[in-house]
């Protein structure tokens, strides 16, 4: 991605994201709203966190594509390698006002807090079958990547129990969520990877619909309100941006917290005497390395002025979280500190603001607060294979996703 400052040239970053710190610290030197390029379409950002809390509830932009002027003239089309991210179909995440809380609710009423109660146990007990699967892989000081063994199969199995979705079709989601969110797959192949998940979404609210279970997928197919029903379309659109999410979020908050922990022993102590509780540990980390880094888009309906800078109709702007979580306005002259004893360490937006807030939330901390510590509990020795440095994140633009995570488990 590059970015421009309204009153300088172009500042380069790498679009591979190799230096993710560095981005976000020329995006906040920048300005709380500057101009960015998105491989190669124009763009608005936003790194200030009370800008991004105002423009988050601005009725002036809105979700729809439609009103994205390099869409509707043709100048975005469907080659361009992100448009998988916007045009997505109809579903919560791209309507607004009174249709948005009509796709919504469903979802807020299968995800209330008696049912993520619910979850608790499955949550545990899957961590348990995958450290005990971790212990296996990692006797005799084997070298261990904590992201296929331990990171991502257990938000995408506690997904997967969530919606109904069959354990044995894990490997092949993989696959195709990899190769779609990667700037580095062709686009012809990222395309038929779109059409591969509508399908495979597709015959499953239609078997669900045919055979009714106790998940989320039956609860939004079959309304238990006055509302009218989700049509067959918006039940897919909903279940393909909440698998995504439900997942891959996850998988990034739970490696991130376990290296902030890591590279900084003492605030690991400090957690593990109980002086600090993990959540404190898995909010700050959600501030300091959120697991989106950006979020597209919204689009404005009319032209909106900021200070000297006016972002015009039509015009798309997104939401740079973890530039937002470093706000110095908000956290200090210390915001890029990862800091467990921060008193601001629960005010961050990493799930988003205002009514798209994101739907699992919840469910997200209720993952890396089981997670975390049991991981920790059950491997006290636990220590980075690498050097920290050598982390690589993956060529994603809008998500904070490490490559690999190699791990000891003991010394």
């Amino acid at each position: 991605m590059s970015q421009e400052c309204p009153h300088a040239g172009p500042i380069a970053i790498d679009p591979m994201v190799t230096d993710l710190a560095g981005e976000t610290t020329r995006l906040r030197a920048a300005g709380p709203v500057t101009r960015i390029e998105l491989l190669g379409v124009p763009a608005w950002t936003i790194t200030e966190h009370a800008l991004a809390r105002q423009l988050l509830t601005d009725p002036r932009l809105i979700k729809d594509i439609n009103a994205w002027s390099l869409w509707t003239s043709g100048v975005v089309t469907r080659q361009w390698p992100l448009i998988g991210m916007i045009d997505v179909g109809r579903s919560m995440f791209t309507v607004d006002g009174a249709e948005h809380r009509r796709l919504r609710i469903k979802t807020t009423q299968a995800l209330t807090p008696r049912r993520l109660d619910t979850l608790r146990p499955v949550v545990e007990q899957l961590t348990a079958e995958l450290l005990d699967e971790l212990a296996i892989t990692g006797q005799d000081n084997t070298v261990v990547d904590l992201k296929p063994a331990f990171a991502y199969p257990l938000p995408m199995r506690v997904i997967s129990e969530l919606m109904g979705v069959d354990r044995t079709d894990h490997p092949m989601l993989l696959t195709w969520y990899k190769a779609f969110f990667s700037v580095l797959t062709p686009q012809d192949q990222r395309l038929q990877v779109i059409d591969n998940l509508d399908t495979y979404f597709t015959d499953l609210v239609r078997k669900k619909t045919a055979d009714p279970t106790d998940d989320l997928t039956t609860a939004l197919i079959h309304a238990d309100d006055d509302s009218q029903p989700l049509t067959e379309e918006e039940v897919v659109g909903n279940l393909k941006a909440l698998v995504a999410a439900g997942h891959e979020t996850t998988v990034g908050l739970i490696l991130n917290t376990v290296r902030a922990l890591l590279v900084q022993p003492d605030q690991l102590n400090r957690v593990r005497n109980g002086e600090y509780e993990w959540k404190t540990a898995v909010e700050e980390t959600l501030r300091w390395d959120s697991p989106v880094t950006h979020l597209l888009m919204r689009f404005a309906t009319t032209d909106i002025t900021i200070g000297d800078i006016t972002i015009e109709k039509g015009d798309g702007v997104v939401m740079s979280y973890r530039a937002i979580g470093r706000d110095t306005t908000l956290h200090g002259p210390d915001a890029d500190a990862f800091d467990v004893t921060r008193p601001t360490a629960n005010r961050h937006i990493a799930f988003g603001y205002g009514p798209h807030i994101c739907p699992g939330a919840a469910l997200g901390r209720l993952e890396a607060t089981i997670a975390v510590p049991a991981l920790f509990q059950r491997f006290p020795d636990l220590h980075l294979a690498i050097p920290d440095v050598d982390l690589r994140n993956l060529p994603i633009l809008t998500q904070n996703d490490l490559a690999a995570f190699p791990i000891h488990l003991g010394n």
